[in-house]
């Protein structure tokens, strides 16, 4: 469905994609993910033609973005994260207007527009201002823009920014509505949303593809998915020194310390997660200080993502 081949953007000297290379299938939520300037924005930007490249190719359903724009760009439907609105007209009024754009005529722009205002439960609203809307209506109304067409692909830019709880959950919903019809690709700060949503996850760091699979196979490829949680009855110096008697710890991090109770968190690059736990258990015991909890710390896309980001500024073009 959509071929990205060693995508390059460099703004003088910044270079804020860097030989970008990836493939995505047909029917699938995909999440697209990076820090604050790792270069998500201008890959999507890229990918729906508003932005040139510096070098590489990006094919959409077989159709070159940069050779063949208009063909490409109509297997394509696009949010951003500022939903372009018109703030003076209606729903009716605006969605009319992009559908005559998109090339759009007579009773198949009126079924369309129909369409996608049930799809976006915005039939209620349609004659009223956007102006006078709440933001999470608006951004209903931009997801019903971008479905106009019944473009194969749909790319939404922080959909739920700014959205309250019950806003972003309306929209996730419909979110996974549209996977069932089409290929969505998702771009968010919120990775509990992108692990609720998404059957597979791109992260990108300085502009280069960093992980590409399901967030369950990413969860287990990292060592964090290797952790140990556990609180015992002894201060953090007594804690840290008995720690050091135990093989095999890569990593420990104090999470609390008070009233003589310290809680752990350790990283291993043991694959024996039952002999740390022995391990830790009788260096406490042979010193006399009891282990009140202990439990395995599962990896999250949060472990994830920080892992595989870990030391990024964030700063230039996003």
């Amino acid at each position: 469905m959509i071929t990205v081949e060693h995508l390059t953007k460099c703004y003088g000297d910044f270079m804020a994609v860097s030989d970008l290379s990836f493939e995505i299938d047909e029917g699938h939520v995909y999440g697209f993910l990076g820090p604050n300037g790792a270069g998500k924005s201008t890959t999507m930007n890229i990918m729906t033609g508003c932005l040139s490249a510096t070098e590489g190719h990006i094919r959409i359903n077989g159709y070159d973005i940069f050779e063949e724009p208009e063909q490409a760009k109509k297997t394509i439907g696009y949010l951003p994260e500022q939903p372009p609105l018109y703030m003076n007209e209606t729903p009716a009024e605006y969605l009319r207007f992009v559908g005559e754009a998109k090339g759009l005529k007579g009773e198949k722009l009126k079924r369309q527009i129909e369409e996608v205002a049930s799809q976006t439960k915005i039939e209620h609203v349609m004659d009223r201002l956007i102006s006078t809307l709440s933001k999470g209506y608006r951004q209903r109304v931009g997801i019903a823009q971008a479905l106009l067409g019944n473009p194969k692909v749909i790319i939404l830019d922080e959909p739920t920014v700014g959205l309250d709880p019950i806003q972003i959950i309306e929209i996730r919903d419909l979110i996974k509505q549209l996977g069932e019809n089409h290929t969505v690709i998702l771009s968010s700060h919120i990775l509990s949303e992108v692990q609720a949503i998404c059957e597979k996850v791109l992260i990108i760091s300085k502009g280069k593809l960093v992980a590409f699979d399901r967030p369950e196979n990413l969860e287990k490829l990292l060592l964090s998915s290797n952790g140990i949680s556990f609180t015992a009855e002894a201060s953090r110096e007594e804690t840290e020194e008995i720690l050091n008697e135990v093989d095999r710890i890569t990593k420990w991090d104090v999470e609390t310390q008070e009233d003589m109770l310290t809680v752990v968190t350790i990283k291993t690059d043991s694959k024996d997660m039952r002999d740390i736990c022995r391990q830790i258990f009788f260096a406490f015991a042979n010193h006399k200080i009891a282990v009140l909890e202990m439990a395995s710390k599962k990896a999250n896309l949060e472990d994830v993502f920080i892992e595989l980001t870990e030391g990024e500024s964030g700063v230039g073009e996003e």
